[in-house]
């Protein structure tokens, strides 16, 4: 063993040496990671392009909008499921009161709003669960 020789003076130097080194290189890490994004942002850039399509126009589709509140946890840690209308990314229902948006397309397609089961299939097959 390179180590069965030191003294602890030695070996704490050295530990102090592989902990210097190791913050040194943490830092260099989340440098690199961080000049990296700029990359991968302009190679999302010029895919969109490349396909036809503004920046702005798909952007909104990949990171839609957050609702007031969203970064808020819950008590209990509790997740609910988000449902987005494939037709409108803007339009997201969580749980609770139904929204008009929601209220109106259950009734264009035949559901009944304030059947539990109609809600619950209009939510299978009608909206995108994320």
């Amino acid at each position: 063993m390179e180590y069965a020789n030191l003294s602890v003076e030695e070996i704490q130097r050295q530990l102090d040496e592989a902990e210097s080194k190791k913050t040194e290189l943490k830092r260099l890490l989340e440098t690199r990671r961080e000049e990296g994004k700029d990359d991968i942002v302009q190679q999302v850039r010029d895919l969109i392009e490349s396909n036809g399509y503004d920046y702005d126009e798909i952007i909104p589709l990949v990171a839609p909008k957050r609702r007031r509140g969203a970064g808020r946890k819950l008590s209990g840690d509790r997740q609910y499921k988000r449902y987005v209308d494939p037709d409108n990314s803007e339009n997201v229902y969580v749980r609770g009161v139904l929204p008009g948006w929601m209220k109106k397309k259950m009734q264009e397609q035949g559901y009944d709003p304030s059947s539990k089961e109609d809600r619950e299939a209009f939510k299978a097959n009608s909206l995108r669960e994320i």
